[in-house]
């Protein structure tokens, strides 16, 4: 006869499954990661440094008039619009930001004053994290604009591009889980570079190992 388990024995326990820390790829280098001795500051066209109340995890920046750093402010509660300025933390602090620009000419030659100013060392107490670039119209970007970007993105230490996105034409406000993937895509890579959090569209947290 088949020997059958013996139900008053307790079953052994299980071996316990090795912990296996989770890799996560934080958002590479694409330019410079801090300012450069060999870099002069724009000798107009700066974007002016003004304190902000408060503090921030994020601070959106806008290169130029229409640039869309309100409308990105509006992706995290925690990340606020620094409007056209470099903000100013208080003593012994550090402010945290993104630069912000439209794809047309006139944006990217405002965004390139920018990249420059902080490239040659003139607002020490801002930490660059890169330079997002938002299409200014639907459709593909002209070959003139595209090289023009490629120029200008060199400068930052990172480069996020958005496509047009209608809703926010209208006003509505941008929610990262009903946004486009290259929208959801920024605020994975900023929260890894915040933080070390990946926070995807609908808010699941992942720490990271250290």
């Amino acid at each position: 006869m088949p020997e059958t388990a013996n139900p008053w024995l307790s079953s052994p326990e299980p071996e316990p499954v090795p912990y296996t820390p989770v890799s996560v790829e934080m958002p590479p280098l694409t330019g410079p990661a801090a300012p450069q001795d060999n870099v002069s500051a724009p000798e107009r066209d700066l974007l002016p440094v003004r304190d902000r109340p408060g503090n921030a995890e994020l601070w959106w920046v806008g290169a130029h008039g229409g640039a869309g750093e309100s409308t990105l402010s509006a992706l995290v509660p925690e990340w606020r619009s620094a409007g056209h300025c470099w903000p100013r933390p208080p003593i012994d602090e550090r402010a945290r930001a993104v630069l912000v620009a439209r794809s047309s000419a006139y944006g990217l030659q405002a965004a390139q004053s920018a990249v420059t100013q902080w490239a040659a060392g003139a607002v020490p107490h801002v930490d660059l994290l890169g330079l997002v670039i938002i299409a200014d119209a639907p459709g593909r970007l002209p070959r003139p604009l595209r090289e023009l970007a490629q120029v200008v993105g060199g400068g930052a230490p990172r480069v996020w591009q958005l496509p047009w996105v209608e809703p926010w034409r209208l006003g509505e406000l941008p929610a990262p889980a009903e946004s486009p993937r290259a929208v959801r895509r920024l605020v994975k890579d900023l929260n890894l570079l915040i933080d070390g959090t990946d926070v995807d569209a609908d808010g699941a947290n992942e720490r990271k190992e250290h």
